[in-house]
């Protein structure tokens, strides 16, 4: 048995993953949220905006289509290949791209009056430490916008393939999307991390719930197992497996939510032009400094 005791790869987005995110998990799960994250900040009269953990710059594109072009936009992310994709995609006006770690970030104390973090800060080992620098480069009176995912359950796309992959590697199941993207969602942590990190407002916390469309069962399957670190996991156990992982996560979401029949997959057929469609839940955090 390979038990991992290495949650390393959890951040590890490289090779193929960010082209297969972009292509398949922005829109599944990303696009809506983004939207919802950009329009809380375009209530405020900000002049320079800091997205950490931007990724392939979902939530950077709409800053750059939504806020006035005098506001200065600086997008960051921690895997250059993430921003290397984000960058090849654009912008609707020139952005600042730059490598960088939450951890430790490469600004002057209070440079930004708006931090924001689309279903980033998950992926911080150190909660308060990274939200203690999110302080240090807000100015006073600015405000810290994130969100991230509910628990897996509410979660059913990301609920099921988890479900399905037990089957798959029942000796050592991958466990990711539980563990990292929704293993942080409790509101009394996110709440004392905050303090820990310096701030002293109480946050809002919003839950929004949402439908998630794919057009098929197949297009699930490969967003998880193939466009995030979950492919990782599957790979450090057997990586000829990758395939068979992928079709065993487009049955189960066939068999949930009737995308295709059960017995065309089965026979290594996808379940193009059926769409299926799952509840996608996530709280979104806003405090002021």
């Amino acid at each position: 048995m390979n038990t991992m005791t290495n949650h390393d790869t959890d951040k590890h987005f490289a090779g193929s993953i960010p082209e297969l995110y972009d292509q398949y998990m922005v829109p599944l799960i990303f696009e809506r949220y983004a939207a919802d994250l950009v329009q809380r900040l375009a209530l405020r009269p900000v002049t320079r905006v800091l997205e950490i953990a931007a990724g392939t710059g979902v939530v950077t594109r709409k800053l750059a289509s939504v806020l006035h072009e005098d506001v200065a936009i600086v997008a960051t992310d921690l895997n250059p290949a993430m921003l290397e994709t984000a960058a090849a995609i654009g912008t609707s006006r020139p952005v600042q791209w730059r490598p960088a770690d939450a951890m430790q970030l490469p600004f002057a104390n209070g440079m930004f009056d708006a931090v924001v973090c689309q279903f980033g800060v998950m992926f911080f080992p150190d909660k308060a430490k990274a939200f203690a620098e999110v302080g240090r480069v807000l100015c006073p009176g600015g405000v810290f916008i994130f969100n991230v995912w509910d628990r897996i359950e509410a979660n059913e796309f990301a609920d099921t393939v988890t479900t399905a992959l037990a089957s798959v590697f029942p000796d050592d199941p991958p466990r990711f999307m539980a563990r990292t993207p929704h293993g942080y969602h409790d509101r009394a942590t996110i709440s004392r991390d905050l303090a820990g990190g310096g701030f002293t407002a109480v946050p809002r916390f919003d839950t929004l719930t949402a439908r998630s469309r794919a057009e098929s069962a197949r297009d699930v399957a490969v967003a998880y197992c193939q466009g995030t670190p979950l492919r990782n996991e599957i790979e450090a156990r057997d990586a000829s497996r990758l395939e068979a992982a992928t079709k065993a996560a487009a049955e189960a979401i066939a068999r949930r939510f009737g995308g295709a029949a059960v017995e065309g997959l089965v026979e290594g057929r996808t379940a193009e032009g059926q769409p299926v469609e799952g509840m996608i839940q996530a709280q979104v955090v806003t405090i002021e400094h």
